[in-house]
Formats: structure tokens, C-alpha cells, sequence
């Protein structure tokens, strides 16, 4: 990493969010993410891709996001016919990075959805310097050998979630 990298993030905000709640029973400290990720190197866009999903606290949760350094992009949780729901900004988040290259010498891409397979390896193609944020036990390996640099969150837990506190039950 060179102190005079542009960077950008870009954060499949549901990915890690879903990912440090299944396996840790956490949430993620978005904050101390984007501060490992960029270190001294100047941040170009810092993004948070989410779904609006009318739940309890999400307001809080996106106010945060904004409070953390990020642009927050929201949509909204699509219903279908017979109750299956949906909501990825996958195709979002890979066009926001295609139009930003040329203004950025290192894509951070926090997710460890292999959907994102087919973009790191274009980035690959033309040389762009691309680092991986991202749970190592649920992330694909083929995601980890085409990025330059891949930050595990795995590897410091206490750094990088906080737990999730039980509310009292009222009887």
C-alpha cells in the first residue's frame, strides 16, 4: 500500500451484515472497516450499498453508516408473487466501481459474495489494484487469489464487531 493510492470502497452492506450476525451473533463496526481498509491513503468515495427493509432501528443503522464516512445508497426490499423476497445491489455496486476506475488506483470491495467473481476478475484484465474486505470463512477462494490484498475480518474479531446484546424479556 502507498500513501498516495486513491482509493474507493464499496460496501455490500447486507453481506457483511448477515454474515457477522450468523456466524458471530455480531454486528459490524462499519467504522473501524473503513479506517483498517484505507489507512493513510487518500479516500476518493467510501459507499454503503443497503436494503430499506421497514425494519425497527434501520434509520439508526444507515444514520450511522452516514456518521462512519460513508455515502449510503438504499433500495428498497422487492416482494414477489408467493412471498419470496429480494434485495442485492450486486449490478449497482459493480457499475458505481466500472465508472469510478479511472479516478481510482485501488478498489476495496467489502463482500464475499461470489457473484462478484466475473467484476475482480475484469479488474484483474486491466491491471487495477483491487483489495478484498470480507469474512475469510464465508468468502470463496477463487475471490481471494484475484485480489492484490485481502483484509479477513475473521482475524480480529473484537476489532472489527461488537456483540449483540440480549434485551431483557419483560414477563
Amino acid at each position: 500500500m502507498k500513501a498516495e493510492q486513491r482509493v474507493g470502497v464499496f460496501v455490500d452492506v447486507q453481506n457483511l451484515y448477515y454474515t457477522a450476525r450468523n456466524v458471530y451473533n455480531a454486528r459490524v463496526k462499519f467504522e473501524a472497516v473503513l479506517k483498517e481498509a484505507v489507512g493513510e491513503r487518500p479516500l476518493v468515495r467510501a459507499v454503503a450499498y443497503g436494503i430499506r427493509a421497514n425494519m425497527p432501528e434501520e434509520d439508526t443503522f444507515f444514520d450511522a453508516l452516514k456518521k462512519a464516512g460513508f455515502e449510503v445508497r438504499l433500495k428498497d426490499l422487492q416482494s414477489f408473487y408467493g412471498g419470496a423476497k429480494k434485495g442485492d445491489w450486486d449490478v449497482g455496486i459493480v457499475m458505481d466501481i466500472i465508472k469510478l476506475i479511472p479516478k481510482l488506483d485501488t478498489v476495496i470491495l467489502a463482500s464475499g459474495d461470489g457473484d462478484y467473481i466475473p467484476l475482480l476478475e475484469y479488474l484483474q484484465i486491466l491491471g487495477q489494484r483491487v483489495e478484498l474486505v470480507s469474512f475469510g470463512k464465508s468468502t470463496s477462494s477463487k475471490m481471494r487469489e484475484l485480489v492484490d490484498e485481502h483484509l479477513d475480518l475473521d482475524s480480529d474479531p473484537r476489532k472489527y464487531l461488537m456483540p449483540i446484546r440480549k434485551t431483557a424479556s419483560r414477563r
